[in-house]
């Protein structure tokens, strides 16, 4: 649709902007006279910032130019340093890897818009698709990224406990247990890590919207590298397989059905073809090892995306039920503990909202 120079996009520097899309056009021997000759489609299923596809005619008349622009979140940068995005994001364009950073704004940028689709959630099922994923994961574990190579996820986790318990009302605060997890984090740094596990550069928000796949090359393209670190590469799978009972394109899109949850056999076939990736042949202990720490990593994740959604209910103006996403989260957390870490006990929080959770669940 066409629109109005002056109802663009939603910005709080709408005139930068205008100045930054001409700049671009620019580069491309375009001149952008008429701003109100822009094509806006907003993109649906961003959680965290607002998504827009823009178009506008080339010069020669003969091609339509496309970019993608990204208004960034409200609080967003409460969960990470935006500086250090912006590097992640130029060193991965270097590798190969993802779209190309074509300008920046006050609170957004613009970038390559890439003539791929973006995954949906049933894709992440379909066997090809997913052994293409597994294959691109290995690939983006293995990348030499610059900067110390520590995994982040434990400090992660602390601070982000903090700017919860900062923000929290009484109520929530008392609801999500808040006081608890500073010993379940610490007791999950002591418990997860195994003897040799592998640490890669990790995505750790590998969800279907953050995938997309040239539907004639077959070639995937992981973008969004907000969250992105090293890790556990456990960690940065066990996230992958939680992603499979999300849907965020529904009329309820904070509603995670477990039910999708990968079964053995499907997770087996995704770290095996992971772990072959690498060129050579896994052996079954080996690809039953991973499957069992990612496993386990999936209580990490469930906490680091239940503290994501409470943070984000305070910050966040976007229309998503973040606090019952972390709900939902934190209800996996408490049910699940019991059965992969058999060692530990399970103090009398197991609960949400005055539910009882069962320690009977199948699925993490």
């Amino acid at each position: 649709m066409a629109i109005k120079s002056n109802e663009l996009i939603p910005s709080s520097s709408p005139e930068e902007l205008k100045k930054v899309l001409q700049a671009v056009a620019s580069e491309w021997g375009d001149v952008i006279e008429d701003m109100d000759a822009l094509h806006v489609t907003p993109l649906k299923g961003a959680m965290t910032n607002e998504v827009y596809q823009i178009h506008w005619p080339a010069k020669n008349g003969g091609l339509v130019r496309k970019v993608l622009v990204r208004v960034y979140g409200e609080g967003v940068e409460i969960f990470f340093n935006r500086d250090d995005e912006i590097k992640t994001f130029e060193c991965m364009s270097r590798h190969g890897q993802g779209p190309r950073l074509l300008g920046q704004f006050a609170d957004g940028r613009i970038e390559e818009f890439i003539h791929a689709r973006t995954l949906s959630a049933a894709d992440l099922r379909d066997p090809e698709v997913s052994a293409l994923i597994a294959a691109k994961m290995r690939e983006f574990h293995n990348l030499d990224m610059p900067g110390l190579k520590d995994v982040l996820l434990w400090d992660r986790l602390r601070n982000w406990l903090n700017k919860a318990e900062s923000l929290c009302s009484t109520k929530d605060a008392k609801e999500f247990h808040l006081d608890a997890l500073e010993e379940e984090i610490h007791m999950l740094e002591r418990e997860l890590p195994q003897p040799n596990q592998e640490i890669g550069f990790c995505h750790n928000d590998l969800q279907y919207g953050n995938i997309m796949i040239d539907e004639e090359t077959k070639a995937i393209t992981i973008i969004d590298y907000e969250y992105a670190s090293f890790n556990p590469v456990a960690y940065d799978l066990a996230n992958h397989f939680c992603e499979m009972a999300a849907n965020y394109h529904t009329d309820t899109p904070h509603i995670l059905d477990y039910s999708k949850y990968p079964g053995l056999e499907e997770r087996q076939r995704f770290i095996r073809v992971y772990l072959r990736s690498a060129g050579r042949q896994p052996s079954e202990s080996e690809v039953d090892e991973l499957v069992n720490d990612a496993e386990k990593y999936t209580l990490a994740n469930h906490v680091f995306w239940g503290l994501w959604g409470i943070i984000s209910a305070y910050v966040n103006k976007i229309n998503f039920d973040y606090m019952d996403y972390a709900r939902q989260r934190f209800q996996q957390y408490w049910s699940r503990k019991p059965s992969l870490l058999r060692s530990s006990t399970i103090p009398n929080r197991n609960c949400i909202n005055g539910h009882v959770i069962s320690a009977k669940s199948s699925m993490p």
